[in-house]
């Protein structure tokens, strides 16, 4: 029951052909897509919150998410060169499990898609607030800068979150091309600025910031890698670009481990910079600050050195949404090709050549997710679902390798009956450190999902 109606390969594939979308990316292209979606709003923000959970030793908890998410980036490699179709997890399960778990997980990752597009948004509205605050010029009131959710409680609407989301949907209805053009010049503003911080910061820290290296115990730094984790998503936003990619059986493993082996390094460097030179306890100055770097620039004498990378910030930020809804839209443009969501999800704008009825659903969705709720709220949602495909592709990649060992695979996964075992293991780890109203949210999304798909999806399958 559980394990029907599962799609050949053959079959994915040349459905992918009846409606095609054009190959215009490359591995460099793709690389930088993976940079553009992975650096944003984990490292610009949530730095704060895991220093609030963990202190100094949030540095373990960036191992801890890292060493989870690489695993998966390995499984995810494999799939991706074996078959090159838009859909990500979706599209691995479906072939390989069955129409039941993919629909579960292409559900999920609405919150591994969507919802980080609005913790993004709302991580990009904290810096631009504190730039203008502390500009001098105005104030912007605490009741358009934040959300109703906010533990503070005195928001109403985040109004900068909710403009910056609509903002790239309009630049994605427009088309691909441009907007890879456009997150390659975000992905070098995001770099440069992050380097600047590390080599300002990183020479001031000193040994005593570090003590209490682990204040919280345990605990503390798997709930902080939980929520860190969120820093690290993104790498298989380029999965969902397959069908726009040359060459893909090379250019995919590229692009995932390339993206995701760049960004750790540099995640590293800013976290010892952050808390060698000004500390990171609970409840300090850095843990609860919305712009965390800004703010260890300013604290460090160099106030302007602060502005500047918060402009950085407000300009890069955007990357990280664009490649979030873009993966999202490219996910529900497969499920309705397979018949399990509207077709007019599917359509293709025929000027643009975009899916650009599921793309302004999918803005509007973000844009009202991020004008609501607070960034941390947000994050932990979307590592719910993010987690859960994550443990679904490392199965599948078992399972495939079972039943289909000569299928021709570009790229293969050393140590397979260990890495993805592992992967599997650290998902499930990392879920349960997860907070409870967290797992609670993402068991009554499933079950929504459930009622979704045995009320129109399963009757309108193409498959059945």
């Amino acid at each position: 029951m559980i394990f029907w109606r599962v799609k050949p390969l053959e079959q994915i594939l040349a459905n992918a052909e009846r409606k095609p979308l054009k190959r215009s990316l490359g591995a460099l292209q793709l690389t930088l897509l993976g940079i553009g979606a992975i650096i944003g709003t984990g490292i610009f923000v949530l730095t704060s919150i895991a220093a609030d959970v963990a202190g100094p030793a949030m540095m373990v908890s960036f191992v801890i998410a890292a060493a989870v998410c690489a695993l998966a980036a390995l499984a995810y490699a494999e799939l991706a060169s074996m078959v090159p179709v838009s859909g990500s997890a979706y599209t691995y399960s479906y072939a390989v499990l069955g129409e039941l778990i993919a629909w579960i997980v292409g559900w999920a990752l609405i919150l591994e898609y969507a919802v980080a597009a609005s913790a993004v948004a709302v991580g990009w509205s904290g810096y631009m607030v504190g730039l203008i605050n502390n500009s001098g010029l105005f104030t912007v009131p605490p009741e358009l800068a934040s959300g109703p959710f906010e533990e503070s409680g005195a928001g109403i609407i985040n109004l900068p979150a909710m403009i910056i989301s609509l903002a790239i949907t309009a630049l994605l209805v427009l088309g691909t091309s441009k907007s890879a053009s456009f997150n390659a010049v975000l992905v070098t503003i995001k770099v440069i600025a992050l380097i600047v911080f590390i080599a300002v910061a990183l020479p001031a820290s000193q040994a005593a910031n570090f003590e209490p290296f682990m204040p919280t115990g345990y605990n503390g730094v798997f709930m902080a890698a939980a929520t860190i984790f969120f820093a690290y998503v993104g790498f298989d936003a380029v999965s969902t670009a397959a069908e726009e990619t040359k060459n893909p059986q090379r250019n995919m493993p590229i692009g995932i481990i390339g993206s995701l082996a760049i960004c750790t390094i540099f995640y590293m460097l800013v976290a010892a910079a952050a808390i060698g030179s000004v500390g990171a306890q609970p409840g300090g100055e850095l843990a609860l600050s919305k712009e965390p770097l800004a703010y260890v620039l300013r604290e460090l004498g160099h106030p302007q050195l602060g502005n500047w990378i918060a402009i950085a910030a407000g300009l890069a930020l955007p990357s990280v949404i664009l490649m979030m809804i873009y993966g999202q839209t490219r996910i529900f443009f497969v499920m309705s090709r397979d018949g399990l969501l509207p077709e007019v999800f599917s359509k293709i704008h025929p000027r643009f050549h975009t899916p650009y009825v599921v793309t302004i659903c999918t803005g509007i969705f973000v844009s009202l997710f991020a004008a609501l709720f607070p960034v941390g709220k947000l994050a932990d949602i979307s590592n719910s679902g993010t987690l859960f495909a994550f443990f679904v592709v490392s199965a599948s990649v078992l399972v495939l390798r079972k039943r289909d060992p000569d299928r021709k695979r570009a790229f293969t996964t050393p140590m397979v009956w260990l890495v993805c075992p592992l992967a599997m293991a650290g998902c499930v780890f990392l879920f349960f450190n997860l907070s409870g109203y967290t797992e609670l949210m993402f068991l009554g999304w499933a079950a929504i999902g459930l009622l979704v798909y045995f009320g129109y999806s399963k009757r309108r399958s193409h498959l059945a």
